[in-house]
């Protein structure tokens, strides 16, 4: 049984029937920005993708030790374990890191991903933002500009947060490919929900965080307005939109559960 978080219901991350790709960064307080303590499970499931599936989970270009160095200085690391200083920064809270370059092409510079939805940080380390969006034609189209401007034009160490979503079969918080057809019912599946944050903590390098978070979808029927506003936000979704959700079947057989 999953724990219900009374306040993601509350205020889910679709709102009222937003449309999935929006900036939609809002400014938090510094003190909010890199707090949230690492449980011992999800420190378990870290070190374990740590000691056995390193280059799975982390990625740094050659130039990028002295972005990393900068952002250690937010971390109390003490002993090193891992060759990677990215790698020990992200034991220490529950997020996944990514580090940016904040101006130029705004390349992936190094990363530790071991809550990954569909992508690999191996396929994406060293490439610019635009690139690395590439996948989702329409994302880069509607909001890809105002991102770029946004990082390089960001107040240093002033955080911004904003919330995503995407439903998946299972808890599972590894996922480098996308599900096979999910043909359970949906009664089943689960709302990921991504809290993430992006901060220019430097002049020249931002750092952008994923933190993953579960509900059972089958909770939204307790909900009738969120559900309602859900299957909005679904509908507002282009074909590009669709394939990088799962595809229309996957898209039907919740939108078909939904309105039951």
């Amino acid at each position: 049984m999953h724990d219900i978080n009374a306040e993601f219901w509350e205020n889910p991350p679709w709102g009222d029937g937003k449309e999935k790709y929006r900036l939609g960064l809002n400014p938090i307080s510094k003190e909010d920005w890199l707090n949230r303590k690492i449980s011992p499970k999800l420190l378990q499931h870290k070190k374990h993708l740590l000691d056995t599936n390193y280059s799975s989970v982390i990625a740094v270009t050659d130039d990028s030790l002295e972005a990393q160095e900068i952002l250690s200085k937010e971390f109390d690391i003490g002993k090193r374990s891992y060759p990677d200083l990215i790698a020990d920064m992200s034991l220490k809270i529950q997020d996944d890191l990514c580090l940016i370059r904040s101006n130029n092409d705004q390349e992936l510079l190094a990363a530790s991903v071991c809550s990954p939805s569909y992508w690999n940080v191996q396929s994406k380390i060293g490439k610019p933002l635009k690139e690395i969006h590439s996948p989702v034609t329409t994302l880069n189209e509607k909001i890809g500009k105002r991102i770029s401007t946004f990082i390089r034009q960001a107040p240093l160490l002033k955080p911004f947060g904003r919330q995503n979503w995407l439903v998946h079969g299972d808890t599972k918080r590894f996922h480098l490919q996308e599900e096979p057809l999910l043909q359970s019912d949906p009664s089943s599946w689960f709302i990921r929900s991504e809290k993430e944050t992006l901060c220019r903590f430097h002049e020249n390098y931002s750092l952008f965080t994923i933190n993953v978070l579960f509900q059972p979808l089958s909770i939204i029927n307790e909900y009738p307005e969120q559900k309602h506003n859900l299957i909005k936000s679904i509908n507002t979704f282009d074909d590009d939109e669709i394939a990088y959700f799962g595809g229309q079947k996957k898209v039907n057989l919740l939108l078909k559960y939904l309105l039951s």
